[in-house]
């Protein structure tokens, strides 16, 4: 694939007005509708701040094509939209378009997103600076990957930087690091705006206070796994008890009606089991270097017999 051809995605990030929250959502919702249908969409993504680390919105969308990707920025649906969103925001949004891969920071357990509005005629100095930047956090504890965008004409003025650490602790350690910030004041006479944001995506949220201090995120399987242990009992007994006696059969609900109720109801347990279970299996998500293998496989198989144990007694309660 061409590099013209990749697919891309448009980073937007947002702040929003505290008492407009909830009707912010419901603008997001009918954007969703709206961009669904535009050509070349793949998929959007949206992460609700998570104060104290993440204060903004951040919205994913992914195009088949950085060509997409610029006509839905400059289409008659988007402009529209943005009038309506106006007066529920605070500043302006930071929107930028990144290579599909450097939109790995929906998944990484803890990323920043860094815009800067570069001076006029101070670029080559600042891609200069920039490599400085790039060569230091290269030797940061935790980095897992790193993504510089340069601007493109007529569509994003800022050049955007995306950092991927192991854990907030060590992203954080690097951007208030003494050589970070002797770098910082370094580029300032070539810099007119500057803005850090905190992304934060996924399961990592649930796992956090089962997760000791400045360790990485659990293993993506692990944590899915704990997620699939909640759930699946969760949404098997709403149906059976809740689901298909009363929201069926007795209110007669169509299927779309109760399966999204039966998902709203869903996650928020889920959203309180997973906390409460990770705690208790702190040992297995977060076991230590010398004995990982055998944890791992211990956890692991405690979690398949259960699973065992679910279907055997769900199927004879059927």
């Amino acid at each position: 694939m061409s590099a013209q051809s990749r697919s891309v995605s448009i980073v937007t990030q947002t702040s929003v007005r505290p008492e407009r929250t909830e009707a912010f959502a419901q603008w997001q919702g009918g954007t969703s509708a709206v961009i669904s249908t535009f050509p070349g969409f793949i998929e959007q993504r949206l992460m609700p701040p998570h104060p104290p680390l993440q204060v903004d919105w951040v919205i994913l969308q992914r195009f088949v094509s950085v060509e997409h990707a610029k006509g839905w920025l400059a289409s008659p649906e988007r402009q529209s939209r943005i009038e309506g969103a106006a007066p529920m925001l605070v500043g302006r949004d930071d929107v930028h378009i990144v290579s599909d891969d450097a939109s790995a920071a929906r998944t990484a357990p803890a990323s920043a997103v860094i815009s800067t509005r570069v001076k006029p005629g101070m670029e080559a100095q600042y891609r200069i600076w920039e490599q400085k930047v790039a060569a230091a956090q290269s030797k940061a504890a935790g980095l897992q990957g790193y993504r510089f965008e340069p601007a493109v004409p007529g569509v994003q003025e800022d050049y955007v930087a995306i950092l991927r650490f192991d854990s907030d602790a060590n992203l954080q350690a690097w951007l208030d690091s003494p050589e970070r910030r002797a770098l910082i004041e370094e580029a300032a006479p070539l810099t007119a705006e500057f803005h850090t944001r905190r992304v934060q995506s996924g399961f990592e949220q649930w796992f956090r206070d089962a997760t000791p201090e400045g360790a990485p995120a659990p293993a993506a399987w692990k944590m899915n796994m704990i997620v699939l242990l909640t759930l699946y009992p969760t949404v098997f007994l709403w149906g059976l008890f809740v689901g298909t006696p009363l929201l069926s059969r007795t209110l007669n609900l169509d299927f779309p009606v109760a399966l999204f109720i039966g998902n709203v109801f869903s996650v928020l347990l889920t959203a309180k089991l997973v906390p409460w279970t990770a705690n208790r299996l702190g040992w297995w998500l977060s076991p230590p270097p010398d004995r990982r293998a055998i944890l791992d496989i211990r956890g692991a198989g405690l979690l398949v017999a259960a699973y065992v144990v679910m279907i055997l007694i769900f199927w004879k309660v059927l």
